[in-house]
């Protein structure tokens, strides 16, 4: 499962997973995300918020993330990886050459840190 939070106000998503990701989990999440974005241009910031990294489900779940970020890196404007798993320290490098975003890892405990990360330059 994959939680989907949106703040408007802060026009900053927290995406929580539970368990191995699903091709659904990301479908749901489009359908919170997409009608904000086509009403409001874009997001300040995606927070992916897990103490570890859950995996994928299958092949049709990993490759529904692929296109998930495909679809998305563009009309993001940061990327905070709130985790203590080795995939945050990773993704914060290796995404790097392959979205738009600015991606930045943070410690579990630091959410609030990321939340302002993401807003600093907003005001």
């Amino acid at each position: 499962m994959l939680n989907t939070i949106l703040n408007k106000e802060t026009k900053i998503v927290t995406l929580q997973p539970h368990g191995t990701l699903k091709k659904e989990d990301f479908d749901a999440a489009v359908k919170v995300i997409d009608p904000f974005i086509e009403e409001n241009g874009q997001l300040n910031g995606i927070i992916i918020y897990a103490k570890s990294f859950p995996g994928w489900d299958d092949f049709a779940a990993f490759n529904r993330h692929l296109t998930f970020i495909k679809n998305h890196h563009k009309k993001i404007k940061k990327l905070a990886m709130v985790t203590d798993s080795i995939v945050g320290e990773v993704g914060e490098h290796f995404a790097s050459h392959f979205v738009e975003a600015v991606i930045k890892n943070f410690n579990y405990e630091q959410i609030d840190d990321a939340r302002g990360w993401i807003l600093e330059d907003q005001q």
